[in-house]
């Protein structure tokens, strides 16, 4: 039998491309009358999963690490047209201005349930990937952007966090202004809403994919 090949972000977008095709004409029974975006989510990311092993060879996902693909830093989401989000593990506020630590491959479906067959499909209406470096927020990250080409100094910057409403005790919104006035934040295509889970929402990366760099349109 051959050993299996490594697998690589670009492998990965390749058959994230191959994968969604496919799945857009597949009628599953096990998906009829399935309305919990939970439910489907685990449905299409358990079966991308065991496509690539059939294939690939990776180091597979646990709660533990806390994302699908811990050796390429890559995490998957998948959620419906209808409101495309999801929630995510919160760590800490920086996630907010320097993104999650890791990249996103996103699967944004139309479910179509037919009476007739009684089977489910998942129109998979976009395959987006997202760098790591590109998952801040992004009110939150042009806000920073706007602050610093105004010549704002730390105490802006510290005002602005708390007009946010970004989670931090004083020490830390200290730190974290130094830390970006040192080094600014990449713009991110997020809206992320603060919670116990960060509350990920892509309408705004589906309307950029493909037109800026680190957003890629995979199909």
């Amino acid at each position: 039998m051959p050993s299996k090949k490594k697998l690589t972000i670009a492998l990965l977008k390749n058959e994230a491309k191959v994968f969604a095709t496919a799945e857009s004409t597949h009628n599953e029974p096990a998906l009829f009358g399935v309305t919990d975006g939970k439910a489907v989510g685990t449905y299409l990311e358990h079966k991308f999963e065991e496509y690539l092993d059939t294939i690939y060879k990776y180091e597979k996902g646990s709660s533990a690490k806390g994302i699908d693909l811990p050796d390429l830093h890559v995490d998957m989401k998948t959620t419906s047209i209808k409101q495309p989000q999801s929630s995510c593990p919160y760590r800490a506020a920086r996630q907010k201005i320097y993104g999650l630590g890791y990249s996103l491959l996103i699967f944004v479906y139309n479910k179509i349930d037919d009476q007739k067959t009684r089977t489910g499909r998942l129109d998979i209406k976009h395959t987006i990937f997202i760098e790591s470096d590109r998952t801040g927020d992004f009110q939150t990250t042009t806000g920073i952007q706007k602050i610093l080409e105004n010549n704002g100094n730390i105490d802006d910057l510290i005002a602005f966090f708390e007009e946010r409403r970004l989670p931090v005790d004083e020490i830390t919104a200290q730190e974290l202004a130094e830390e970006v006035f040192s080094n600014p934040p990449t713009i991110g295509y997020l809206t992320i809403s603060n919670a116990l889970q960060w509350r990920l929402q892509y309408n705004k990366v589906i309307q950029e994919a493909g037109s800026v760099t680190g957003i890629d349109r995979v199909l």
